[in-house]
């Protein structure tokens, strides 16, 4: 018996440095300088509380560092190369949309890299681990897909700030006719609300749905979302808000269509819209609802904004 039982602790000790050499292989495990949270860049949330309920091991809280300044937060997936959603407090830019840097994530593909943001190099040519953890420029040529923001550079006060959001782990491949079409209807118009009814922060999560059924990629290595969704959160507000507006405040969400061939029962398809953006719909409603939505799409018990924004 004391032969079985020390027999027994070796095995354990054998396994469990088997599982510790491993564990590097499993790309959805945090690595090095990437934290477990999101305990650096809280500021991005409502009451300092990212949302409730997402808790598969695959995902990666990203803390976006520009500059040795943090502009906003990105929960990553690797295997999909996407984000599944990023947050940040809005700000209306002050200057144009910079030009497009694209840039990459050192802390993904390497366990002591640098936690900056980091331009791609303009020959092209990126160590393997970038390529195995992350999504690349070239991924994008030739997919008929535009690269879609969900931190939106406009969205951005400061150069510095807007210059962030050209992370391609704030990007996710969307269609045209939903990025210049009514997904931007919808920043515009997050924006304008922002400005005439909003007296304090706002604070934005915008994420994806992936498709239900087979997954679809560009490059056979990032995955391509059916859906675009946004919520934002506005605690303090006028409090003589128009009764065309009042149902939008404190909270707001929203569900846009990026593939126009799904079914209508997320969004609706008007029929009317021309033929360029038809089929792109962005279906307006409570965040409550989002919620139910991705709840039921991800398997996941979703909660946005801590307390309802309450």
């Amino acid at each position: 018996m004391y032969f079985n039982r020390r027999s027994q602790r070796k095995m354990l000790q054998f396994s469990t440095g088997a599982l510790l050499l491993l564990l590097p292989w499993f790309g959805g495990l945090v690595l090095g300088e990437i934290s477990h949270d999101f305990s650096q860049c809280l500021d991005f949330f409502y009451d300092q509380t990212p949302p409730k309920g997402i808790n598969a091991a695959v995902y990666q809280p990203i803390c976006q560092r520009y500059k040795n300044q943090y502009h906003f937060a990105s929960l990553y997936h690797r295997q999909h190369r996407t984000p599944l959603y990023s947050a940040y407090v809005l700000s209306p830019a002050n200057g144009k949309r910079p030009n497009s840097t694209w840039m990459y994530e050192p802390q993904l593909a390497f366990s002591r890299a640098n936690t900056e943001m980091k331009p791609f190099p303009s020959s092209g040519l990126v160590d393997q681990n970038v390529i195995e953890s992350q999504a690349l420029v070239g991924d994008y040529r030739n997919s008929n897909f535009t690269k879609g923001h969900l931190n939106p550079s406009m969205h951005q006060k400061t150069r510095e700030n807007r210059e962030a959001t050209f992370t391609l782990t704030n990007i996710v491949p969307q269609r045209a006719g939903s990025n210049s079409g009514p997904w931007n209807g919808l920043e515009n118009e997050v924006l304008r609300k922002f400005k005439a009814f909003c007296n304090g922060s706002m604070y934005v999560i915008t994420g994806v749905m992936p498709y239900e059924s087979e997954p679809r990629q560009i490059n056979n290595r990032v995955s391509v979302p059916e859906y675009m969704w946004s919520a934002y959160c506005c605690p303090a507000y006028r409090s003589n808000l128009p009764e065309s507006v009042r149902n939008f405040f404190p909270t707001y969400a929203a569900v846009g269509r990026n593939d126009r061939n799904s079914g209508e029962e997320i969004v609706p398809v008007n029929v009317k819209a021309r033929a360029s953006v038809r089929g792109y719909d962005v279906r307006r409603m409570s965040v409550e609802t989002l919620e139910g939505i991705l709840t039921q799409r991800l398997a996941m018990s979703i909660s946005l904004f801590h307390g309802q924004c309450q």
